[in-house]
């Protein structure tokens, strides 16, 4: 059967389910585009990775963790604007205590909850300790306890400064204390935000509608209907002009659809691998770590100026994405000293510095040992592999015999200790940094991959120390490089970014998506962080 048969068979039996329209997997006709029904609704197509699993419930991931977006149906105390800086959701401002110990939060006092009920500082308070007692995302262990100072003043008191706490504010969604039920609420949520949750069909689609009652500017779009479809099936619903916008990838880009374009958004949303910066060896529980060849730091410099990240861009993106030089590439906190040019010749000499020189095969050796990396991808993830294979013809053109591997989840953590692996990162906070490069107190080592520098990890400590958030981006760029020390190419390079990957959709002619920021990693919610802006023209 070809292709374009499964697809069509793919979309009649989704049709047929009620996946683009139905309730409860009851068939129901197909719904009027929104461009013809009205001005004030869409139909998107997300992944199917993009329903969350437990529910709506900020405890449990919703708005948090890996695709961090604004959570529409709660509000939040902060929010992040297009250029990655703080504002105000239901905040209306906050101070930090000399010591970094107390941030203390206003709160608007014409905030009520679609049940009627009036949001108050102990809905926050409530909110943030029960989230410190049972997120299963995030990392909640720099707080103490929240407490409501007043109906309209919350006080956070840490157990150790943190200065990026306002980034951490613009992800938890608040909650009623009075209405919220940890096996109940993630199905029937209660919130304040822009959005109720008027539908939830489960494996197929979620309808929002416009809160009446929201504090702030009604929505534009009062009516969004959310799909979850697999890529192929999204595809041809583009095709058959039943959504308004849809996720894609660049395996479609070369198509064109009468009545949609196809448009990019700017991600933070990057690939890279990671590069065991110690000798190997063995850890306490005899897991192998470590790598004798990439241990070398002019071999880690090498490979970082020895790879053609356009060339990666053209033949594995299809032109879809931009060079990456860090986990942080155009945010706040990036320091610009990570940037490199491609440099062949400068990598080729690099290696020879390190005494890898070139053999009749085309392999460099040195004292008799190849040079030699076996990579890992995860297998469930094409385009990953795809860069992969051409991240490695790339250092078999350095003289770097490289071999590739598709491995699950379930064992590519413990291998990237001694195995180079490509991940993917990105987020709308600096903590990724630290996430990614600091050492841990149980082995010495960043977590991810074997590294370790005293510098980084002060800059890093002091940055979360501050008080002040402008200052704790300067001492992020200085986590990267100092002058003197850090992670960039004069530095240590314990890792190797590649691309930053944009995310493509079908947008429908005639449909003004707002201005979005920079999209993290996650190719799912952020399109929709500010849906509720979006019109018709």
């Amino acid at each position: 059967m070809s292709k374009k048969s499964l697809l069509s068979l793919l979309l009649t039996a989704a049709l047929g389910a009620g996946i683009l329209t139905g309730c409860q997997g009851t068939a129901s006709p197909s719904p009027t585009p929104a461009s013809s029904a009205g001005k004030d609704s869409v139909v998107i197509a997300m992944d199917t990775n993009s329903e969350p699993a437990a529910g709506f419930d900020p405890a449990f991931g919703w708005g948090a963790g890996e695709h961090v977006h604004e959570p529409l149906i709660q509000s939040t105390l902060t929010v992040t604007k297009p250029d990655l800086t703080i504002g105000y959701d239901l905040a209306t401002g906050y101070s930090v205590s000399d010591d970094g110990l107390t941030w203390t939060v206003t709160i608007r006092d014409d905030a009520r909850f679609t049940d009627g009920e009036a949001l108050t500082a102990e809905d926050v308070a409530f909110t943030y300790n029960t989230v410190k007692e049972s997120s299963s995302v995030n990392d909640f262990t720099m707080l103490d306890r929240a407490e409501a100072v007043d109906e309209t003043t919350v006080a956070f008191h840490m157990n150790t400064p943190f200065s990026i706490w306002p980034y951490t504010m613009a992800v938890v969604g608040i909650v009623p204390e009075h209405a919220y039920d940890s096996a109940t609420y993630g199905q029937n949520p209660i919130g304040s935000g822009r959005y109720v949750l008027k539908q939830w069909d489960k494996g197929q689609q979620i309808i929002l509608e416009a809160n009446p009652d929201y504090y702030g500017e009604a929505p534009t779009i009062r009516r969004v209907t959310i799909l979850f479809l697999e890529e192929d099936a999204a595809f041809l619903a583009v095709q058959a002009g039943q959504v308004d916008l849809a996720y894609t990838s660049a395996t479609y880009s070369d198509q064109s659809v009468a009545g949609y374009s196809l448009t990019a958004y700017r991600t933070v949303d990057n690939r890279g691998f990671n590069l065991p910066a110690v000798p190997a060896g063995t850890d306490a529980q005899g897991q192998a770590i470590g790598n004798d060849f990439t241990s070398d730091v002019l071999v880690r410099r090498a490979i970082n100026i020895g790879i053609d990240r356009e060339e990666m861009i053209e033949n594995v993106l299809n032109g879809y994405g931009t060079p990456a030089y860090s986990v942080c590439d155009q945010l706040p906190w990036y320091n610009p000293a990570s940037q490199v040019e491609y440099d062949p010749e400068a990598a080729a000499a690099l290696l020879d510095e390190a005494g890898w020189t070139l053999g009749s095969d085309g392999i460099r050796e040195r004292d008799g040992v190849k040079a030699e990396l076996h990579l890992l991808y995860p297998s469930s993830d094409s385009v990953r592999q795809a860069l992969c294979a051409d991240f490695a013809q790339q250092l078999q053109e350095l003289g770097i015999s490289t071999s590739i591997e598709g491995v699950g989840w379930d064992t590519a953590y413990d291998r990237a200790q001694s195995e180079p692996l490509i991940w993917g990162w990105g987020a709308h906070t600096p903590m990724e940094l630290y996430n990614i490069y600091h050492t841990s107190g149980d082995t010495g080592l960043a977590g991810y991959s074997p590294y370790a520098n005293a510098a980084v990890d002060s800059y890093m400590d002091q940055a979360l120390q501050c008080t002040d958030l402008e200052t704790s981006y300067e001492l992020w760029q200085k986590a990267q490089w100092d002058g003197s020390t850090g992670v960039t190419q004069e530095g240590d390079t314990p890792w190797v970014w590649l691309v930053n990957v944009d995310h493509l959709y079908w947008v429908r002619e005639g449909l003004q998506v707002a201005e979005q920021k920079i999209h993290p990693h996650g190719h799912g919610w952020s399109i929709v962080n500010n849906v509720d802006q979006w019109s018709w023209s």
